[in-house]
């Protein structure tokens, strides 16, 4: 079986608050959220310590796969505060990278 992985489009951390989010994780391994709360703790670090930029990967509503570069300045359970203070639900992101 063949299998299809949508291309992420890159947009300016500025457009994120347009968009909707869905309430469910797109993540269902609990093995890989886990793996997405490390990263999301370490580009805080990095981007506090280092001004380090994180690429982040995040699912929208409707489907579309997204990616922002920018600063990570905090995460909790429940979102990831990006630089200029634009939220990101933690519940949307399906990978962090830092680069």
């Amino acid at each position: 079986m063949k299998r299809t992985e949508k291309r992420a489009s890159l947009i300016e951390k500025e457009h994120i608050p347009m968009l909707h989010f869905s309430h469910e994780d797109v993540l269902k391994d609990p093995t890989a959220r886990s793996i997405r709360n490390y990263e999301a703790n370490r580009a805080t670090i990095l981007g506090n310590a280092y001004r380090n930029k994180a690429i982040i990967t995040f699912c929208t509503e409707d489907g579309d796969v997204k990616q922002v570069e920018t600063t990570v300045w905090c995460y909790d359970d429940n979102f990831v505060l990006l630089k200029s203070g634009t939220f990101l639900p933690l519940k949307s992101i399906l990978k962090i990278e830092n680069s």
